[in-house]
């Protein structure tokens, strides 16, 4: 998938921010609109309440007449009850049309970045871990952002709406209200970044602490059999105390800033604004009405810079969770097609080494210089203690790593110039431990061809000798297997995994240990499958039981990353070599393990 690399948004968090908000900058910027009716429901309302007031308290004449001088601010009032409640109602149709569209372009940006990342990226980082910060990322934007909408900005309006209003009657009123809404918001974002600070330390934690839990419950199985129940809740524990001890300081930090707003709310507005107005009544220089307006407003305008003074750390908090999410996207792709990269057309299926030289990471090489070539149509086994290269052979023919120099080439063409997508496409690989879907036995196989009918479907997993015990579940091929196919046994995911291979139909056929979780009866059966699977098509088999390599036509035997032989099964056999000691010493067709092997 190229789709996260077509257009790369900013790695800051505020130009990620962007990239997303400007394919929706029309319904925001609606909805924002709409939005402000809030502040007009805060500050004109008690407006026009104060006219009536006045109008009342003033009135001398006929009470049956006192409508002709109170019409003008009730019908006002009326028509701008109706006003805010329509404008509401729009405001959160279009919010309930742009946001979930945003948290949906947000999701799958992130999804393809993460399906762009390499196969060692993902072994050194949780699944559960990745998907807690997609999650949170798409979470705590959309809560930042509706926060914006609908609470910070129409109480910025508010005040600034207040303000003059304020000013129009006394100015000292309209400078005790801005000057005290400025301290409240300075003391707010200044508190507030320390916050922020906290809750990025805090996410990470709890995204490690997610991680372990997934990563224990997915290996159940394990903990189950060698009872370690204990040894799991210690292990996720240690981690648990740590996120306890975080989250409990952000949130104390979060309650001493609300402290020190609550103190200058009640010596601002509360003591001085309220108190001068009283004293300017007493005074006569101020009326009823005005008392009214000035309670109603100023106690409004308190609520609001209240909740927003209380929401205000947990933006912050949701920012330092964005960032600490972000770091999906900040992390490269580190095997990424070049840019001229074309689609792999194979035609007659020849692989071929050129002076190639490999080394893991803070490893020593393991390939150096190797050249080889496996010519189209071969049938190829390779042999050789565990850790000696074989699959680290494979890994590279399928790009899941790249080789520091040299070039590997499928029918003359780099595979590091080509995308990876093609590649995989032409390979079919049955891997010995396959990982299904939790999805039907129809979506697993499928997965092979994802455009193949349930036809083609049937037949690949007859060719395969899956039809039989798929037939005898109770949903039959819409069975659900489990995570990872846990509801199969190791032989009936392998089955399932070789008729996906038969399915996808492609050039080059690569075979990992492919029987070795199947009873010799199935295996049988199977092997005649694959017989006629390999027709055609170049394929390379890894097994630990010489005896399923004895029709190859060439064996390459590996040591230390090295192909030491390279021939027939009957002429390696023939002669004093490491695979006749390897097939001398086997017991019942396997090979014996290297007490000091690792598999690559």
């Amino acid at each position: 998938m190229r789709q996260s690399q077509d257009i790369v948004p900013s790695k800051t968090l505020y130009g990620f921010v962007f990239f997303f908000v400007k394919k929706q900058w029309v319904k925001l910027l609606l909805t924002q609109f709409f939005w402000l009716a809030w502040s007009v429901d805060q500050t004109i309302f008690p407006l026009l309440f104060g006219k009536i007031v006045d109008g009342i308290t003033n009135y001398v004449g006929d009470r049956g007449q006192a409508w002709l001088v109170l019409k003008t601010p009730i019908l006002g009032a009326l028509v701008l009850w109706i006003g805010i409640e329509v404008a509401f109602r729009v405001g959160g149709i279009l919010l309930a049309y742009a946001f979930p569209k945003m948290d949906k372009q947000i999701r799958m940006h992130m999804f393809s970045h993460m399906q762009d990342q390499s196969h060692a990226y993902f072994s050194t980082n949780f699944a559960g871990n990745i998907s807690t910060k997609i999650s949170d990322m798409v979470d705590s934007l959309n809560h930042i952002l509706q926060l914006i909408i609908t609470l910070f900005v129409p109480v910025c309006v508010a005040v600034v709406i207040a303000t003059i209003i304020f000013y129009q009657m006394n100015p000292f009123f309209a400078s005790v209200l801005l000057g005290w809404a400025f301290i409240h918001v300075g003391v707010s974002i200044t508190y507030s970044f320390r916050c922020s600070y906290y809750s990025h330390i805090h996410s990470e934690t709890r995204s490690r602490l997610n991680g372990r839990i997934v990563d224990s419950l997915t290996n159940y199985f394990a903990v189950k059999i060698f009872a370690n129940k204990r040894y799991e809740l210690n292990y996720v524990g240690q981690l648990q105390k740590q996120e306890e001890r975080q989250n409990n300081q952000q949130l104390l930090y979060i309650e001493k800033v609300r402290a020190v707003l609550g103190v200058i709310t009640f010596c601002g507005p509360g003591i001085a604004l309220n108190g001068y107005a009283y004293w300017c009544w007493v005074n006569h220089w101020i009326t009823v009405g005005d008392i009214v307006i000035i309670f109603n407003t100023s106690w409004n305008i308190i609520m609001m810079l209240w909740w927003s003074s209380i929401e205000l750390p947990n933006v912050f908090k949701e920012i330092g969770i964005c960032r600490q999410a972000l770091t999906l996207m900040q992390a490269p792709i580190t095997l990424a097609d070049a840019p001229d990269a074309n689609e792999l057309k194979v035609t007659k299926g020849k692989i071929q080494f050129q002076k190639v030289h490999f080394q893991y990471e803070n490893a020593s090489s393991l390939f150096s210089n190797k050249s080889i070539v496996i010519h189209p149509g071969q049938r190829v086994g390779l042999v050789g203690y565990s850790g000696s290269g074989k699959t680290t052979f494979v890994n590279l023919i399928l790009r899941l790593f790249d080789i520091q120099s040299g070039h590997i080439c499928i029918d003359d063409q780099d595979i590091a110039m080509v995308t990876q997508e093609s590649l995989r496409r032409s390979i079919a690989l049955i891997p010995q431990d396959p990982s299904l879907f939790h999805r039907t036995l129809f979506e697993n196989i499928r997965y092979g061809r994802p455009e193949a009918s349930d036809e083609e479907v049937i037949v690949a997993a007859q060719k395969a000798h899956a039809h039989e015990f798929i037939m005898n579940l109770p949903e039959g091929y819409h069975t659900l297997v489990g995570e990872r196919g846990i509801k199969l046994s190791g032989g009936q995911r392998q089955r399932v995994a070789i008729a996906r291979a038969i399915l996808k139909d492609a050039p080059i056929l690569i075979l990992d240990e492919a029987t070795s979780a199947l009873d010799s009866v199935t295996e049988a059966q199977i092997q005649e499958s694959l017989s006629n699977l390999m027709k055609d098509r170049t394929t390379i088999v890894i097994a630990h039981r010489l005896s399923t390599l004895l029709h190859m036509d060439r064996l390459l035997v590996f040591e230390q990353g090295k192909i030491v032989e390279d021939g027939k099964h009957e002429i390696l056999v023939a002669k004093k070599s490491l695979y006749q000691s390897l097939w001398k010493a086997q017991v019942g067709g396997f090979l014996p393990e290297e007490a000091d092997s690792t598999n690559l």
